[in-house]
């Protein structure tokens, strides 16, 4: 029988395919920063840009009150929903991919170690003698989202293990980017609310190990309890999104051949069922259909379906709108001035030299050593085009460079740096890849 469908259809199937595409979260972010450039340097939007974010946002409850700017809501709120993605895919990459066997995440944590160190040395090199120092972790980060987007407009000319590699990289390079923003670029805390964080983290922990997997009782122990608590800490709140992602659930409730035995039972009961309606399910069939949505609850694991409800959110909504909210850059006389000044220069040669020799060279060692081998399939071609694709910062960047100055000018010096060498490493790395690697045949 035909399947039938509604005319929403139509719209929703291509829009789903389009979520699942990596290129597609790549232009989207490139189209926002584009949009926030041009409104914030037109003669009609750059008044209403520049001021649009400093509109409150008021919410009390009982004697707690939380005032922040949207400015501040979307990048202490929104984007704590990205830590928190980010941090599921760290827990699933350390427990079932690449990451979970030392002699395959040798490789990319190594790189990723060297893709962090070196950038910033290069960083500090420029700035060692002044307060624009502060910016050594500006050029650490790498932009999962963007990296995967172009790798995608030439996964014909690299072996698909080397996007397993760039993304294991990537995700050593989100911890690393984490961990600097938690001990370096938090000022003061507030111990009090430190304990109540860590208690509302145990007891997370706790009904981990108790078998809970209610989605809705991490959320509301989550936010009620750990980010509200690093809020009011001093503590940069996006942070309780990875403490909260390591303590959902990983493991499945039943094993495959307990759900097919259960799916088989229930696929019996329901062709026994009589339809009374076409469009309408009985009430039995209405019971077996919830039974058999169960028993794929129960088999799959809360991470992974977490990790799948929020990615199309967090990608396709959260991250634009960070990228609408950051990237809007006032383009005036001193642009180039501050371009070429040691703040930006430290950036660009960071993100773009420091990536790839960072990546390349440690990469190099562990291989000529022994310790690791290269991605199967791939050459050194390949690790080189994709290490300069790593230079893409933008999401990570522009957020510390947001924490690490308080000085409008050396955040603008940053961002207009970061922008630059994004788009210089993005079309470095295409060329690279491009015209040094043949087509891959498939097979």
């Amino acid at each position: 029988m035909k399947e039938h469908k509604a005319p929403i259809d139509y719209i929703t199937r291509p829009v789903n395919k389009l979520v699942k595409s990596d290129a597609a979260i790549g232009v989207l972010l490139f189209v926002a920063a584009v949009a926030a450039m041009i409104v914030a340097n037109s003669s009609w939007g750059g008044e209403w840009y520049r001021h649009f974010w400093e509109k409150e946002i008021t919410i009390s409850f009982e004697d707690k009150v939380f005032s922040l700017n949207l400015h501040y809501f979307i990048n202490d709120g929104l984007m704590a929903l990205f830590f928190f993605l980010v941090g599921l895919e760290i827990k699933r990459e350390f427990i079932a991919s690449e990451l979970s066997e030392w002699r395959k995440a040798a490789l990319p944590i190594g790189a990723a170690i060297g893709g962090m160190a070196i950038p910033a040395l290069i960083y500090y090199a420029f700035n060692y003698d002044s307060e624009a120092s502060k910016g050594w972790g500006i050029p650490m980060a790498t932009d999962i989202a963007f990296a995967l987007g172009l790798i995608n407009l030439v996964r014909m000319r690299i072996a698909s293990s080397v996007k397993v590699f760039i993304t294991s990289l990537a995700v050593v390079d989100d911890i690393g980017a984490v961990l600097v923003i938690a001990f370096f670029y938090t000022s003061s805390f507030d111990a009090h609310q430190l304990y109540i964080a860590g208690g509302a983290w145990l007891l997370l922990l706790v009904a981990n190990r108790l078998g809970v997997r209610s989605v809705f009782f991490y959320g509301f122990v989550g936010i009620g309890g750990i980010w509200v608590a690093f809020f009011y800490s001093g503590i940069h709140p996006t942070i309780a999104g990875i403490l909260l992602a390591f303590t959902i659930p990983a493991k499945y409730r039943i094993t495959k051949d307990q759900f097919t035995d259960r799916l088989k039972v229930l696929y019996r009961k329901y062709l026994k069922t009589v339809t009374v309606d076409l469009d309408f399910n009985t009430q039995r069939e209405d019971r077996l259909l919830k039974g058999i949505r169960a028993a794929g609850d129960d088999a799959r694991t809360p991470l992974q379906k977490i990790e799948t409800g929020l990615y199309p959110f967090v990608y396709f909504i959260v991250m634009p709108i960070f990228a609408f909210a950051n990237a809007g850059l006032a383009i005036e006389s001193n642009f180039f001035e501050l371009l070429l000044g040691p703040i930006g220069l430290g950036v660009i040669a960071g993100l773009i030299l420091g990536k790839i020799l960072g990546i390349s060279l440690i990469s190099r060692l562990l291989v000529g050593l022994g310790i690791a081998k290269l991605p199967a399939g791939s050459n050194w071609k390949q690790i080189y085009g994709t290490s300069i694709l790593a230079g893409i910062g933008f999401t990570m960047s522009l957020f510390i460079s947001e924490l690490a100055f308080e000085s409008k000018e050396y955040a603008e010096a940053a961002k207009s740096a970061i922008l630059v060498a994004s788009v210089l490493a993005a079309t470095i790395g295409l060329i690279v890849i491009r015209f040094t690697n043949p087509k891959i045949e498939t097979k």
